[in-house]
This record gives structure tokens, sequence and C-alpha cells, in this order.
């Protein structure tokens, strides 16, 4: 009774053995007779390989250059906390104030600045910031021209991460005499004194003043446009005031504030907002006349953007993906028709469907993958080439966006291919024969 149980599974086992050797040798056979017809057909691959390179050139290209940009954004914001808050005349997002209204408002001031840093309770550190116009550094050596000039106070560095890579930042004493001292760019300190390291207690000419050079921020990069810290020059609020007023229309002036860490941020923001209309006796009728502009909300919008961004450039690739998609079936039906007498004669000789199907279909996928390898290597051979152009700005392509467009590519082989592959396998011999004579 035993021994007739162990007969019967073993025998169950020999013939599903037998099954599976019998479904891999289709699979070798398959594959082997696309590849070989693949090779036969030089043109007609390089065809089906262009189209499907495009669409994957196109998604992959999208995918890394907004994960490149997204990397790039984050890295240069990550010095400021995220909890900071921005108070100004104007709105980091839309707003509900209409322009007119929004252009009378008046610009913050130094003494608010003050006010605010002495009364506010859970206050890390404040600083005051005027964006002042483009100028020209001359040293004795050369000059810079179209500098970024920002006017801050000492607690800058306390609220954004500044990377010194030589010299030293402001002091407290410095900034509330308005010293006449600068910190530079990498950029700039290359201009006018040849290197970071000489710039250092050099003299630079700026409002016909001098001024001495006391730190060199570490090299950046460009982070959108023409935008970087290299071009930058720090000088002190207390000396920009003095040269530019305090109601000067070009200085964009405003406060950042950074605030303790674990407190409560609505109740903060709640109390910032009242002791800034209390300064300005605004009456309880009255909207407020400034913004307090959280950085969160901030790079919440930016993700936002981004995310747009990615969500159209792949809806943009899916176009040139079905594109190639359809280009790969058309081609794949012309195969087809071609191969109708090829695959009677097989048939009769005892080839099954399943070995048919995977022939054609095992060619449609190995021309997807082909054409997604080869697209994939042009968008690194591009994004190599744009960071010569673009220098400081870093491309990615990771390992994910190379998956995303490996499994892309196969998925479009098996859509495409599926339905020229059916039709092969489900040819009648003797009519594939007739039809193909």
């Amino acid at each position: 009774m035993y021994k007739q149980k162990n007969k019967t599974h073993l025998g169950k086992f020999k013939h599903f053995s037998q099954s599976i050797l019998i479904y891999l040798r289709t699979l070798k056979e398959s594959f082997n007779f696309a590849v070989s017809s693949l090779i036969n057909n030089k043109l007609r691959s390089f065809l089906s390989l262009s189209s499907i390179t495009i669409g994957i050139f196109s998604i992959v290209a999208v995918l890394a250059s907004v994960d490149s940009l997204k990397q790039e954004i984050k890295k240069n914001l990550s010095g400021i906390d995220k909890n900071a808050v921005i108070i100004m005349k104007y709105s980091f997002i839309p707003t509900d104030i209409p322009q007119w209204k929004r252009q009378q408002f008046p610009d913050v001031t130094y003494e608010e600045y003050r006010s605010i840093k002495r009364n506010t309770p859970n206050l890390e550190a404040a600083t005051f910031l005027m964006q002042v116009p483009l100028k020209v550094i001359k040293s004795d050596y050369a000059s810079a021209s179209n500098v970024n000039i920002a006017s801050i106070t000492y607690e800058y560095g306390e609220i954004e991460e500044l990377q010194i890579a030589h010299g030293r930042f402001f002091s407290e004493s410095e900034s509330n005499s308005g010293a006449t001292l600068l910190v530079i760019g990498d950029e700039i300190a290359n201009s006018l004194f040849g290197s970071a390291e000489q710039a250092i207690g050099g003299i630079a000419k700026l409002y016909g003043r001098k001024f001495t050079v006391i730190g060199v921020l570490k090299k950046q990069g460009v982070i959108l446009g023409d935008y970087s810290k290299d071009n930058f020059a720090l000088i002190l609020t207390n000396f920009a005031r003095k040269i530019y007023g305090d109601n000067n229309p070009t200085t964009l002036p405003r406060i950042i504030i950074k605030p303790k860490e674990g407190i409560d941020m609505a109740e903060f923001h709640a109390i910032l907002t009242q002791r800034f209309r209390l300064m300005r006796g605004l009456k309880p009728d009255n909207i407020d006349n400034f913004f307090v502009n959280k950085m969160k909300r901030f790079t919440s919008v930016v993700d936002n953007i981004i995310s747009a961004l990615n969500e159209v450039g792949i809806l943009i690739s899916s176009f040139s993906l079905m594109i190639g998609g359809f280009g790969i079936a058309n081609i794949m039906f012309v195969t087809v028709k071609e191969r109708t007498n090829l695959i009677g004669i097989q048939k009769s000789l005892g080839a099954k469907n399943s070995f048919i199907l995977f022939q054609f279909l095992f060619e449609a996928i190995i021309l997807s993958i082909i054409g997604g390898i080869i697209g994939i290597l042009l968008v690194f051979s591009v994004f190599r080439l744009a960071s010569l152009f673009i220098r400081g700005f870093e491309f990615i392509l990771s390992p994910a966006n190379m998956l995303i467009g490996t499994v892309v590519s196969i998925i479009i082989g098996l859509i495409f291919g599926v339905l020229p592959a059916i039709s092969a396998s489900r040819l009648a011999p003797v009519e594939a024969i007739r039809q193909g004579m």
C-alpha cells in the first residue's frame, strides 16, 4: 500500500520535472531563435531600437533631471533651519490681499528687529538682512563685477550654517559698529586676490571705502541659474544703513528669526504677529501689513513645484514611450507576416504554440531591453556633457532611475509584443504555409 503511494508520488514528481525541463528548453530555444532573428534583420532591429530608445531616454532623463534639481535645492536649503521665519512686506506664497494694497505695506525696520529680538520669548536668534544692488569690488590687483551684496547682522551665522573655508565671521561688536569688513565668496576671492588663502587680510574697495576681508566662504557652485554664494559679498547692516538709509526701496529688508527647538510653532507665530501689530499700532479691524513667512511652507511649495514638474515630464515622456511601443508592435506584426511560412513549417514539424509565442515575445522584449539600455547610456552621456558646461550642478543618474528605465522597457516589450506573438502562435500549420507561399 505504502509502496504504491510512493510510486505514485515519484511518478508525479518525475512528470513535473520533465515538464519543467521541457518548458525551460522551449524558453531557451525561443530565446535563441529570437536573437538570431534580430541579428539577421539588422535594419528592422535598428528602427525598432530607435523608437524605444527615444522613449526610455525621455522618461529616464526627466526623472534624473528632477531628482538632480530636487537634491540641489535641498542641499542649498539644508543650511537654513526649516522652522525659520522671515518677516517682510512680501509673501512667499499666493495671498488674497490685492497687489495694490501690498505695495503700500511698509518695509520692516532695524528698530523692529531690535525690539523683536529683545521681547520675543523662545527666540534662538534673529538677524536683519538687506539685499543691496549689485556692485563692483576692486583690489590692488583686479576687480569683480556684478557682485551680489548682502548686508547682515552677526547673528546670520547662527541661522544659516555658513561654511567658512578661511578666516572667520563677524563679531557682535563689529556688527553693532558697522565696521568696514567683508566676508566674500570663493569666486570673488580668486578674482581679487588669486586664492582664498591670500584673500584673508586683503584690502578691497567698495562704496569708495577700504574693506578688510576677514572670511572666505567654502566653494558652493551654482544653485539655480547664475545664483551662487561664490559670487556673494557680505557686509554689515549698520554700514549699509549709512549708505542706503532705512527707507530705500532697493534694499528689500527682512528679519530672519530662528526659534528654539521643540516649541509650539503655531503659538510662536501668533506671538510674533501680535508683537508686530502692537509695534505698528494696528487696530483689531486692520489687516496685517507684513507677512510672517514660514520656511517650512516655502520648502513644501518647492516640493510641490518639483512634483508637478515630475508629473508633467513623465506625462510627456509617456507619449514617446507609446510611440516606441506602437513602433515595436507594428514591426512585430510585419515580422509575423513575413515569417508566416516559417511558422507553418515549424508547427508542422511539431513546434507548439508556446514555442512560437515565446519566440516573438522574446524578440520584442529583447528589442525593448536593448533600447532601454541605450537610452540610459545616452542619458549618462548627456549628463556628463552637461556637467562640463554647468559647473557646480551635480547631475544624478540614480540606480532607482536606471531600474525604472529597464523595467519600463521590459513592460513596453511585453505589452506591445504580446498581440503579435499571440497572433503568430495561433496560426494553423497548413494555413500558415499556404499564406506564406
